[in-house]
């Protein structure tokens, strides 16, 4: 089994910081595509960033420019540094693995979508 923990959530004022972690247990051989996702109350969840196990990226449009993702490959350990964070920032941020090959015994396999259990972000004067 593959377990996922996200740290770092809190309350912060606009314009502020706050660094969000992600760490991956479990039988794991290797993480390939990891992200962050979030969602507001009443809205649907949506993709924040995304990092290759090669350390690609891509992020939403409007946190171009505040966030950066990264990631440790060593730790199994994905980041989300949130600069000049802004309230619509506010909400549960989810650790999501996309593809991963976990040990089963002698094997390895493929293995897909694992999520965290969120963290809450909240931006607020």
């Amino acid at each position: 089994q593959v377990q996922l923990v996200e740290s770092g959530g809190g309350v912060v004022q606009p314009g502020g910081s706050l660094k969000l972690s992600c760490a991956a247990s479990g039988n794991i051989f290797e993480i390939n595509t990891m992200a962050w996702y979030r969602q507001a109350p009443g809205k649907q969840r949506e993709q924040v960033a995304l990092i290759t196990e090669g350390g690609s990226t891509t992020y939403r449009e409007s946190v171009k420019g505040r966030f950066t993702i990264s990631r440790d490959n060593a730790k199994n350990t994905m980041y989300l540094q949130m600069n000049n964070v802004q309230p619509e920032d506010t909400g549960v941020y989810y650790c999501n693995i996309d593809r991963l090959r976990i040990r089963v015994g002698a094997e390895v396999r493929r293995a897909y979508d694992y999520w965290g259990q969120g963290t809450q972000v909240t931006v607020s004067s």
